[in-house]
């Protein structure tokens, strides 16, 4: 691919992520331009927790999930992340290792931005700054919601729960018949909720009985966002 259509692709992606809202194109192009291109195949590693790092990355293509592992191997996935997301920047905010790992999900492309880069917009001040703290301020939010989650749904409900947020997603205000834009296995949903591979296709057999999904070979169909929502009971 030529340079000029990356450095497009680049910074669309940016334009997309949170981080760069209020950047103008111009100063938008110039920061792609110093950031590096990287590429990962499906299921590889793009760091693991622990880790020491010096930079963040921001997905072009592709999908990428977070995830910490517990002593005896077994996966959580925090998040899935897509075209115009961030993942990486805490360590250019504290400098301790990676609090998690970051593996591509399938074929994808990232663009990575360096301390030294770093540095120079957050001291810069104007939008990148503010940015940064909302996005921050952001995950906080989505955490604690996480662990009320973990502490007063069972299953049913976090999975429920979780499609919803999916298909909210996938297309912002709709309501009915949304396609999941990320097409997850069951051993994904399942580190997504913290169940089983087993109870995960059963409740989802449930919901399909229901009337509330359809499981497709490309993936899931939620027929009703707001009664999917409901089933939570959250």
């Amino acid at each position: 691919m030529a340079s000029t259509e990356w450095l497009q692709l680049a910074c669309a992606a940016m334009a997309r992520s949170p981080l760069f809202q209020g950047i103008e194109p111009d100063e938008l192009s110039r920061i792609a331009q110093t950031m590096s291109r990287r590429r990962y195949r499906r299921q590889e590693v793009i760091f693991h927790e622990g880790d020491p790092g010096d930079s963040l990355h921001i997905v072009v293509a592709g999908r990428v999930k977070i995830t910490r592992e517990s002593i005896d191997g077994e996966e959580a996935i925090i998040a899935t992340l897509s075209a115009g997301e961030a993942f990486g920047e805490l360590v250019l905010l504290d400098g301790a290792a990676r609090s998690a790992s970051a593996t591509a999900m399938e074929p994808t492309e990232t663009v990575t931005m360096t301390r030294q880069s770093f540095e120079r917009l957050v001291d810069g001040g104007g939008p990148f700054r503010w940015s940064l703290l909302g996005g921050i301020a952001h995950r906080f939010r989505r955490v604690t919601d996480q662990l009320a989650e973990v502490h007063f749904l069972d299953i049913s409900g976090r999975l429920a729960l979780t499609l919803t947020r999916l298909a909210e997603e996938a297309a912002p205000g709709a309501a009915v018949d949304v396609q999941l834009a990320r097409p997850l296995t069951q051993t994904d949903l399942a580190a997504m909720v913290g169940g089983t591979r087993q109870r995960v296709n059963q409740i989802l057999g449930e919901f399909a009985d229901e009337g509330l999904i359809t499981i497709h070979s490309s993936g899931i169909v939620v027929h009703d966002v707001p009664v999917l929502r409901n089933r939570a009971g959250w």
